[in-house]
């Protein structure tokens, strides 16, 4: 979603990059382009006024334009009043160790069925017994929705009847989870096309009658700005505690996430990063920010391997990496392939944009060819590369059904792989060490 708004951030740092010092009118002028590409992105205007002028404030100083790296310094004040917008800490909903029930509210097609089943998709797999609450009425798909949601992924769901009353239905529902114990209840309310008296008067009712520790207003990201008047009208009637940002990981400009914060008061718990059951990612602003600025987010990154990893040894990855195989190749492809699509994947790798430009897409068909080349090699062609002469890569043409150019394509790619996979052990701290921060 961001990918527009970095490029044109980016481009503008890059007009900063490589002087020896930068002027006042340096810095003004380059905020002035900032402040069109986050309007452009959608972006609150008082959002982006407050953004630049918190930034001019900081970076014009003697401190700052007289430093060696005056570029780095603004960009660092950047990412710093980035994180700051989009929340400044990552926030969760509050658990305590039972009696959590979280009303999801939100206007009809914003996704809150969905984020139901991922929301008890990613709790049940901390060990919490979650329940479902199918509480939409109006939409009967809702409830075979979230039936067929609970089905897959186990967990049980408790459906309100057709014109049942909200004094009725939380009664049954109390009634349900004293037979059948559930330390986290979430309940998929319904939703309207436009907000409406009878939808707030519904909803106030019911959260009166569940009493939920968490009221979490579902948000569409791909609306734009026009979702937080939305916001802010729930929160007046019924009291919003936090934000889950849906369909983040579509083409809508980002200017929702990066005001929701400030026109709200509310902290955004999750982002919708796919329509996967696992795609929800809690928000963490420091990572968004550096996502936003080019800089990767090697820290979510690591967290999608190390789901994939079991109990592998991180000491003996790292020396894998100064003696990196094309079976190490293969290996980390089909890891990746499971942590999502490589577009995806690349987004998180610090400088990837510059690699791939925005809108482009990976063709996974390329990823087979390569899978496809490895695996027509013997074993010791795939540990020792350098074997590899005119003969063998002819036969493993043959073997995968591809070219010889094909072959020697991926042998240059993997050459170029390895002498970054030999950097990266040589900085990788080994366990027990404390990596160096940078001010």
């Amino acid at each position: 979603m961001f990918q527009s708004l970095g490029d044109r951030l980016q481009s503008v740092f890059d007009g900063l990059r490589g002087r020896g010092r930068l002027t006042e009118a340096d810095v003004k002028a380059a905020l002035r382009e900032v402040r069109v590409a986050l309007l452009e992105a959608d972006v609150n205007l008082e959002v982006a006024r407050e953004f630049t002028n918190r930034v001019q404030e900081k970076a014009v100083g003697s401190d700052v334009l007289m430093s060696l790296q005056p570029d780095q310094r603004v960009i660092a004040i950047v990412h710093e009043e980035l994180q700051e917008v989009l929340g400044g800490k990552s926030v969760l909903p509050t658990l305590k160790s039972e009696g959590n029930v979280w009303l999801l509210m939100g206007l009809q097609g914003a996704g809150k069925t969905t984020t139901a089943g991922k929301l008890a998709y990613r709790y049940k797999a901390q060990g919490r017994r979650v329940l479902l609450v199918a509480a939409d009425t109006q939409r009967p798909a809702a409830r075979d929705q979230l039936r067929v949601l609970g089905e897959q992924i186990g967990v049980p769901v408790f459906e309100v009847r057709d014109g049942e009353a909200p004094a009725s239905s939380a009664a049954r529902l109390k009634e349900h989870l004293r037979k059948d114990f559930r330390d986290l209840v979430i309940v998929d309310t319904a939703g309207r096309l436009q907000i409406d008296d009878a939808l707030m008067d519904e909803l106030a009712d019911l959260s009166g009658r569940v009493e939920p520790s968490e009221r979490i207003l579902v948000v569409d990201a791909m609306t734009g700005q026009q979702s937080l008047p939305v916001a802010t009208a729930f929160d007046q009637r019924i009291g919003v505690t936090g934000l889950i940002m849906s369909k983040l990981d579509g083409d809508a400009r980002g200017g929702a996430a990066l005001s929701a914060k400030h026109v709200t008061g509310k902290p955004i718990y999750f982002a919708g990063m796919s329509e996967k059951i696992d795609g929800l990612e809690p928000f963490h602003p420091d990572r968004v920010a550096g996502r936003i600025l080019g800089m990767g987010d090697v820290l979510t990154l690591i967290e999608k391997a190390k789901a994939l990893e079991g109990d592998d040894d991180d000491d003996t990855q790292m020396r894998n990496l100064g003696d990196f195989s094309l079976q190490d190749m293969l290996t980390q492809m089909r890891r990746i392939k499971q942590m999502g699509s490589f577009t995806d994947v690349l987004k998180l790798i610090p400088g990837a944009g510059k690699i791939v430009p925005a809108g482009t897409n990976i063709d996974e068909r390329e990823i087979g060819r390569v899978e496809a080349i490895i695996s027509s090699m013997t074993e010791a062609e795939r540990h020792t590369p350098r074997i590899l002469n005119a003969a063998r890569r002819k036969r493993i043409a043959r073997g995968s059904g591809t070219t010889v150019q094909d072959v020697n394509r991926l042998i240059n790619n993997y050459e170029e792989m390895r002498k970054l996979m030999k950097r990266m052990g040589k900085r990788a701290p080994r366990r027990g060490s404390r990596p160096g921060l940078r001010g």
